[in-house]
């Protein structure tokens, strides 16, 4: 038709990214708990996992 294949659509680049971002969430949603409870810091997570602060409290808080 156009000459596209499904990868070079738009929708799908955009339904990737948001997998991936979902995916991010939850892997954080699960991990700094753990790192939390080893006595890691909120920074030295951000900084060890390359998310920002913001993330990881919201992780964190999602978890009490």
């Amino acid at each position: 038709m156009l000459g596209l294949t499904l990868e070079q659509t738009r929708v799908y680049r955009e339904a990737k990214a948001e997998g991936r971002e979902k995916r991010k969430i939850e892997m954080l949603k699960l991990t700094v708990p753990l790192l939390l409870k080893t006595g890691m810091s909120m920074e030295e997570i951000a900084k060890h996992l390359n998310v920002d602060i913001e993330a990881v409290q919201l992780a964190a808080q999602q978890n009490i």
